[in-house]
C-alpha cells in the first residue's frame, strides 16, 4: 500500500523531526552531526526549504523550515537514505536509523513560531547536555544571537 502523501503547502512553515530507531543515538560523534548537517543543506535546503532554525540531539533532531517548493517528501527520502546509508556503512550496522518517517507539523501563527525557535534552541539545555544554548554545537542558535546583535 502506498504511503499517504503529506499534506504540505509551499510558502508555509513546518517543524520537521525525527528520531533514532528504539530511541538510540542517530549521532555517535561530532562528525556524524557534520556530516547530516551537510547532507541536509545539500539535499533539502539548496532547493525545497530554507532552514530557519534547527538543533541535532544524540538520538533526534528538530529543523524548522520555510518550504519553497512542493518537492519535501522525494527530498526527505534521499536526505535519510543518504544519512543512514552513510551511518551503516561507517559503523558496520544494518537496518533502520530513525524510526519511521519525519514528522511535519504546520507553524500556522508568528506566535508559535517564535515559541518553536524557542523550544528547539533550548532543547539542549532541556536536556541536561549543557547549561547555556550557546554552548550546544549544534545548533543554530550561535547563529541567531550574531544576527540579533549585529548594530
Amino acid at each position: 500500500m502506498p504511503r499517504q502523501k503529506r499534506n504540505v503547502a509551499t510558502g508555509e512553515y513546518y517543524h520537521l523531526y525525527n528520531r533514532g530507531n528504539n530511541r538510540q543515538a542517530i549521532f555517535f560523534e561530532r562528525e556524524n552531526y557534520l556530516y547530516f548537517l551537510k547532507q541536509f543543506r545539500y539535499l533539502v535546503a539548496e532547493e525545497t526549504a530554507h532552514v530557519v532554525a534547527y538543533c541535532l540531539m544524540p538520538n533526534h533532531y528538530h529543523v524548522l523550515i520555510y518550504l519553497r517548493q512542493d518537492t519535501l517528501s522525494k527530498a526527505m527520502q534521499r536526505f535519510t537514505m543518504s544519512y543512514t546509508n552513510a551511518i551503516n556503512r561507517r559503523y558496520k550496522r544494518c537496518g533502520s536509523l530513525f524510526q519511521g518517517r519525519f514528522n511535519t507539523i504546520h507553524v500556522d501563527s508568528e506566535a508559535y513560531l517564535l515559541e518553536l525557535t524557542r523550544y528547539i534552541h533550548l532543547n539542549p539545555v532541556r536536556a541536561c547536555l549543557v547549561k547555556r544554548a550557546e554552548d550546544w554545537e549544534f545548533s543554530s542558535y550561535c547563529d541567531y544571537v550574531a544576527f540579533w546583535s549585529l548594530d
